[in-house]
């Protein structure tokens, strides 16, 4: 009996095998072990809210447990996203620059516009702002050309609040929207992929195109999920374990790219900040790292490694 699930012949449409055994070398820049990229979610701002037209108030991501509250402010929920704009932005901002880190922005459009003085610091400190959407953690707009004219708006609205149109799209909104993306054209990469530790292309439609993934774990929202991070010194040892390993697989000629996902409600508390702090200062003792944007590694790898021949995966 032959495999009726063998990749080459049953047309499954995921890549269940990706890079295998032997994952290409990427040949960072400098010969670095290991690309770091450092997110800073933008998002206070463009949550569910009745004052943005929604049914109720954000429960998801949120300081505290609670339920969406319809058709009604929270006074609470308002206040704990409001200090990632006013509070928690700030001292990651001053965090990472006074560092001189690349960053790259997941911005949502609707925050980043709440927040002019936020979008010249990033600016300013030349972080790359790509998109995290127009809204955060609302549904796609019913019919595919609503969804269409909801990318087009997106996208102007960020290139007239940031300065420049977003390079990479972090905010699949439905199983249609790599498709509209990548017929729309215009962008150097997506972010909406945890499948792999290097990036990938990938077929929409009939067109290669390269996903830089992203993660959940290395990611300071396991803060407000109850199943991750209780306070800062956990976070510190888990992104501390992960970084370990990965430039262990440099040494032993694996390079890899490690994402940390950051959000100023959540990780810009003090106590988990002190967290943060440790790892970076750990990063900083460590040569051949390269610390770069979600950019800067896309246009790397387009240079390096364009598209093969032939592909799996198909969105």
């Amino acid at each position: 009996m032959t495999n009726p699930y063998d990749p080459a012949t049953s047309g499954y449409p995921r890549d269940m095998t990706g890079y295998g055994r032997r994952p290409p070398d990427p040949r960072w820049p400098n010969g670095a072990r290991l690309a770091l990229n450092l997110v800073v979610n933008y998002e206070e701002g463009g949550e569910n809210s009745i004052l943005h037209g929604d049914a109720g108030t954000e429960s998801f991501l949120t300081e505290h447990i609670t339920v969406p509250r319809l058709g009604e402010r929270s006074p609470t929920v308002e206040s704990l996203w409001e200090f990632g704009s006013r509070v928690g932005f700030w001292r990651l901002w001053r965090m990472l620059s006074g560092r001189g880190l690349a960053v790259t922005c997941f911005g949502v459009t609707m925050a980043l516009g709440r927040n002019p003085e936020a979008v010249a610091a990033m600016n300013e400190a030349g972080w790359e702002i790509a998109t995290h959407g127009r809204r955060w953690n609302v549904p796609a707009p019913a019919d595919e050309a609503a969804e269409r004219r909801e990318i087009d708006l997106t996208v102007a609205e960020h290139t007239a609040i940031c300065g420049t149109p977003p390079l990479g799209w972090y905010n699949r909104s439905s199983p249609r929207t790599y498709r509209l993306l990548s017929e729309r054209g215009g962008l150097l990469y997506f972010a909406d992929t945890y499948a792999d530790e290097l990036p990938f292309w990938t077929l929409v439609g009939s067109k290669p195109e390269l996903f830089v993934p992203y993660t959940f774990d290395a990611n300071d929202m396991r803060f407000a999920t109850g199943i991750g991070f209780g306070e800062g010194e956990q976070f510190f040892t888990y992104l501390r374990d992960s970084f370990d390993v990965l430039y262990r697989d440099g040494q032993e000629g694996r390079p890899r790219m490690m994402s940390v996902g950051l959000h100023g409600r959540l990780a810009g508390r003090p106590g988990r900040a002190a967290g943060l702090a440790r790892f970076l200062d750990h990063v900083a003792k460590h040569r051949d790292v390269w610390v770069a944007t979600r950019a800067d590694i896309a246009r790397h790898w387009r240079t390096h490694h364009p598209p093969p021949a032939t592909l799996r995966g198909v969105w």
